[in-house]
Formats: C-alpha cells, sequence, structure tokens
C-alpha cells in the first residue's frame, strides 16, 4: 500500500498553478469545472491506487485520513 505524499513535490508549484489556470482560461464555470473533473479522473487513473485516493479525498474533505 502506497502512502499519499503531502509534502511540496513539485519541481515548480507556482508554474503549475498557472498552467491549471491557463487550462481553464476563457471557460464559463461549467466548463472549467468539467475541465478540472477531467484532470482529476486522469490523474487518478494514472495514481491506480484506491488507498491513496481515499487518503487524498479524506484530506480535501476536512476529515483524518484512514490508518
Amino acid at each position: 500500500m502506497s502512502k499519499l505524499i503531502t509534502e511540496p513535490n513539485l519541481a515548480d508549484g507556482d508554474a503549475t498553478y498557472a498552467a491549471l489556470v491557463k487550462m481553464t482560461e476563457g471557460m464559463d464555470d461549467a466548463a472549467a469545472m468539467k475541465a478540472m473533473a477531467k484532470l482529476v479522473l486522469l490523474l487518478a487513473n494514472h495514481i491506480g491506487d484506491q488507498d491513496v485516493l481515499n487518503e487524498a479525498m479524506a484530506i480535501v474533505r476536512g476529515r483524518p485520513a484512514a490508518a
């Protein structure tokens, strides 16, 4: 079982944030949400570890991750 990496792990977090903003540029809120959902599903598939995904979802919802 893998563990979610929560410490900074991006070479350039600012560039990543800028790319996410640019990805949704010119989209209305509904289209931007759909694009973000597609990105989340693509990355979840890439991760492929349900325990890691469950841990991430718990953190996002403000709940402690299950041990």
